[in-house]
């Protein structure tokens, strides 16, 4: 997840970073995997325009992501 989130702000530009950084939290802290997928449309939403190579990076990592929601 870390890697990640460090993957996506290497497409943001300074001002925004911790902007999306807030917006990509609720993403790894939800509580189950679905909730999860759900938030990640939502940040697609807000920051899909601006940023378009950031949702698309966490779904590719996808499988790699949602086992950690079982802890």
């Amino acid at each position: 997840v870390v890697h990640l989130i460090r993957h996506s702000m290497n497409f943001c530009s300074w001002k925004d970073r911790k902007a999306v950084a807030a917006d990509l939290r609720p993403i790894y802290e939800a509580p189950s995997a679905e909730e999860a997928a759900r938030q990640l449309d939502a940040f697609e939403t807000i920051w899909g325009t601006k940023y378009p190579s950031i949702a698309p990076a966490w779904r590719r990592a996808w499988a790699e992501v949602i086992p950690f929601f079982a802890f």
